[in-house]
C-alpha cells in the first residue's frame, strides 16, 4: 500500500500508487493533494508507504480524515513517510491519530530539504476514541530531519500508553490531544521571534538553529485544529502567501 507523487517546475506527477492508498489533486489555487485510504485504517502487518518528491514547487498536502490504527496481538502497522524538497516549499497538515486499544504503531519518517527549500509539518495525537484513554500498546517512532544533506535533527523513541496514563495522571494534566509542528524558513531566528510574540512560547530551535519546534496540548480537538490553522496562517503570511481553504470544514 504507497503512493508516490512529485512536483517539477510546478507539474504534478503520479510515479506510484498501489491501493488502498488513494488521493485527490486541485490545482485551481494552488498545488493541493488529499491523501486518503479506502480502507479503514492500519492494520497489523500493514506497511504504508507515502513519498513526496519536489523540485522549485510548491504545495499543500493533507489528510482526508484522522489515522486510524487498529489492534494487535503481535504485529506492528507501519507507516513510512519520505519527502524530498529542492528549491521548494512544502505545507503538510496532517488530521489525529487515533491509536485504538491494544494497536502498536511503527512511524518511520524522513524529510531531507536543501537550504532554498522551506516547510511546515504538523501532527496531531489523541488518547484513542472517545472511550479509551491511552489504552494503546506501543507507538514507535524514528523521526529524521535532514538539512543540505546533513542530520539536523532526530527523534528516536518508543511511548507506551501505559506510560503517557502515568505521566498525564502525576502531573494532573486534562490536556489529552498533543499537536507537533515542524517547520523551516528562511530566516528562523526572526520566524521564532515572531511566533513569541503571538504568545506560542513552546517553540525553540534544533541543534543548528535549522528547524524550527514545537508542541501544544489541549482537552479540545477544535482548540487543537484552531491552533494548527493560526500556525499555519503565521508560516503562510512570512512566506508571502494569503490563508488557503483546505475545504474540509
Amino acid at each position: 500500500m504507497s503512493i508516490s507523487i512529485d512536483f517539477k517546475n510546478e507539474v504534478f506527477s503520479l510515479n506510484k500508487l498501489q491501493l488502498p492508498s488513494r488521493y485527490y489533486y486541485f490545482s485551481e489555487e494552488e498545488n493541493y493533494v488529499k491523501l486518503l485510504s479506502i480502507g479503514e485504517g492500519i492494520f497489523p502487518n500493514d506497511r504504508i508507504k507515502t513519498n513526496i518528491k519536489l523540485e522549485s514547487s510548491n504545495a499543500i498536502v493533507t489528510t482526508e480524515s484522522a489515522t486510524k490504527v487498529y489492534p494487535s496481538k503481535k504485529d506492528f502497522g507501519i507507516n513510512y513517510i519520505n519527502i524530498k524538497l529542492e528549491n521548494s516549499n512544502l505545507e503538510v497538515l496532517n488530521d489525529e491519530l487515533i491509536l485504538y486499544k491494544d494497536s502498536k504503531l511503527l512511524q518511520l519518517f524522513r524529510i531531507n530539504a536543501d537550504e532554498n527549500s522551506t516547510f511546515f509539518y504538523s501532527d496531531i495525537l489523541t488518547q484513542g476514541r472517545s472511550y479509551e484513554h491511552f489504552d494503546f500498546n506501543s507507538m514507535f517512532v524514528r523521526n529524521k530531519f535532514y538539512c543540505n544533506k546533513e542530520l539536523e535533527y532526530i527523534e528516536n523513541f518508543e511511548v507506551l500508553g501505559e506510560d503517557l496514563k502515568e505521566y498525564i495522571k502525576r502531573h494532573e494534566s486534562e490536556n489529552y490531544i498533543y499537536l507537533k509542528i515542524y517547520i523551516k524558513t528562511n530566516d528562523n531566528e526572526e520566524f521564532l521571534k515572531t511566533l513569541h510574540n503571538k504568545g506560542f512560547n513552546s517553540f525553540t530551535f534544533s541543534k543548528s538553529k535549522k528547524i524550527i519546534l514545537g508542541s501544544i496540548s489541549s482537552y479540545d480537538m477544535i482548540d487543537i485544529k484552531n491552533k494548527q490553522k493560526e500556525l499555519w496562517n503565521i508560516y503562510r503570511k512570512n512566506i508571502g502567501k494569503k490563508e488557503f481553504n483546505l475545504g474540509k470544514q
